[in-house]
């Protein structure tokens, strides 16, 4: 059958795709309430960095919290010292980190294998699941997997045979600035998970004179100076942080489940079948590739950098005692440049396997999107469920259609169908979270929002009782007086045991003076504790309820004048 004029030789529909690509990335990275846990957490720290001015010691509700290093956070500040409170600013790191890993991967593709190789990484990162998806939360894991993505493709970029001087030089020390900027993302790792990579390829090929060509001088200075200065003034500063990063965040957090986020061996596997969509036809020939790559001489071999990059991460997450969806982002853009290497070389039987399944994905979408609203039993948050069901059917059919679409040009215009496919599946995608809204906004508790603000003034005290909400400090731009609960802040409230409540029944008594005295105060309690409160007739105005909290203050007639607290 006749080919096409492929879309990959017209410059115009490129740039035109980019741009589109481009705004709609950025659209939605304001879209959405910002959701529990970490896109609330990772936003108020950053905000607390801007109301305090402290840069060095991290805080989370005004406690030290020292589980990470700060580059999200500083850029999170910067942001907001930019742009003001919001959303999309919230988001903005991670959505330029999410957009950065496209570029990088879309380039090294060029550089190292061919121009239509990068074409198709771009088009296979950025309309992956997980890789959409992650862009547009505010979560530490792109910001790692972007600064990763520079570490690889660094390396990719001066280790090819190709290289000049120059290129190799300028491309391990852009290997090494990405490793600095993952360690300050989110600790060693960033520096242990590439290097781990690297050491294993070189068992596996015997490529030793590769360590020869790392630049190992110039790149260690580069990375010690990116990250030892704020170590060294975070310790000075603060004794404790060392143990508690270093060993109790770092090393326990691999080696036991002290974070209860255990998941068994397979856990990551139906995740990655989940987040590489819609290229899952592809995945299996694609990692294939890369394992019968041989090499010409004793010359670089990207392929195989490219697999044991994949599985050694895969693999080193699947052994961790902690387990989250995202710890395995790194490995797409490695992924994405193993697929599109393998697109060039794919029969249209293995693409066309793989624009059906995306097609089949949403038949299957539109019989079960009509039971959305049955996964919750609570009538509070049925019509939040049915509110789904729309966008979902939307979804579905966007997929069953591009699927559909994709499938019938596989023949026709390989390029148009790739093509094709990523602008389904990157389209369904954005339907998928922006039907999320009506449920982001229940979970963060932004509903109540107005209300809280009526009851306070500057110097109202909030408490959170049972349980920290993580959304809510950063939209009413306060801290909250934890009670009984100390959650992810235990370590830093043994530090500063002034600033919480750790038994109920003093705060309670607290409350009671509060109300005698007459002085306003505000609490944010977990549903059960509440209705044991009741049954103590504790004094309780009811200002805001759903099942996951209940919100009172201890006035029992409303203030007839407010004031709006402005930023602590």
């Amino acid at each position: 059958m006749k080919q096409h004029r492929s879309p990959y030789d017209s410059p115009t529909t490129l740039w035109l795709i980019a741009l589109v690509f481009l705004l709609a990335w950025l659209y939605m990275l304001g879209a959405r309430t910002l959701v529990p846990t970490d896109e609330g957490r990772y936003a108020e720290m950053a905000r607390e960095m801007v109301a305090t001015g402290d840069w060095i010691t991290l805080r989370l509700n005004g406690i030290k919290y020292f589980e990470k290093p700060p580059l999200q956070n500083w850029m999170n500040a910067i942001s907001f010292e930019l742009f003001g409170l919001g959303e999309w600013q919230a988001r903005l790191w991670t959505g330029l980190c999410g957009l950065l890993g496209i570029a990088v991967t879309a380039y090294a593709g060029f550089k190292v294998f061919n121009r239509r190789i990068g074409i198709s990484a771009a088009l296979i990162l950025g309309s992956s699941f997980l890789w959409f998806g992650l862009g547009h939360i505010n979560t530490l894991d792109m910001g790692l997997s972007g600064m990763m993505t520079l570490s690889l493709c660094g390396l990719l970029l001066a280790q090819r045979p190709d290289a000049s001087a120059a290129e190799q030089r300028y491309g391990m020390l852009l290997c090494w600035v990405g490793m600095a900027l993952a360690s300050m993302s989110k600790g060693p790792i960033g520096l242990v998970l590439p290097g781990a990579a690297l050491v294993i390829y070189t068992l596996a090929t015997r490529d030793w004179a590769l360590w020869s060509r790392l630049h190992l001088g110039k790149g260690l200075l580069v990375f010690f100076v990116i990250t030892a200065p704020w170590f060294i003034l975070v310790w000075q500063k603060n004794p404790e942080h060392p143990y508690f990063f270093f060993i109790h965040e770092n090393f326990q957090r691999f080696t036991s489940k002290v974070h209860h986020r255990e998941g068994a061996w397979y856990y990551f596997f139906p995740i990655l079948i989940l987040g590489i969509l819609p290229w899952l036809g592809l995945l299996l020939q694609g990692l294939w590739s890369g394992l019968r790559e041989q090499a010409t001489s004793k010359s670089f071999q990207p392929k195989k950098m490219l697999l044991i990059w994949s599985v050694f991460i895969f693999v080193f997450f699947s052994m961790s005692g902690s387990k989250l969806p995202s710890y395995i982002l790194p490995i797409f853009p490695a992924l994405a440049l193993l697929i599109a290497a393998q697109l060039e070389r794919a029969s249209l039987m293995s693409l066309r396997v793989t624009t059906v399944l995306f097609g089949l994905l949403g038949l299957a979408g539109l019989i079960f999107a009509g039971k959305v609203g049955g996964l919750t039993t609570l009538a509070y948050e049925i019509p939040l469920y049915q509110a789904y069901e729309p966008w979902a059917y939307a979804a579905a059919a966007i997929a069953l259609a591009g699927g559909a679409l994709a499938t019938y040009l596989v023949g026709r215009n390989k390029d148009a169908a790739v093509l094709t496919l990523a602008v389904a599946s990157f389209i369904a995608w954005q339907a998928l979270f922006l039907g999320h809204e009506p449920l982001g906004r229940y979970s963060a508790g932004l509903q109540h929002v107005a209300a809280i603000q009526a009851e306070l003034t500057p110097t109202t005290p909030i408490y959170a009782v049972g349980r920290y909400e993580q959304a809510l400090p950063f939209y009413l731009q306060r801290t909250l007086i934890l009670v009984e609960h100390p959650d992810e802040m235990e370590f830093g409230l043994q530090q500063q045991p002034e600033l919480w409540i750790p038994k109920r029944a003093d705060f309670v008594a607290k409350w009671r003076d509060y109300s005698v005295s007459g002085k306003a105060a505000v609490a944010i309690i977990r549903t059960d504790i509440y209705e044991k409160f009741v049954q103590e007739q504790v004094p309780m105005r009811v200002i805001g309820q759903d099942p996951r909290r209940v919100i009172v203050s201890n006035l029992l007639t409303q203030p007839t004048s407010t004031t709006n607290p402005a930023a602590k």
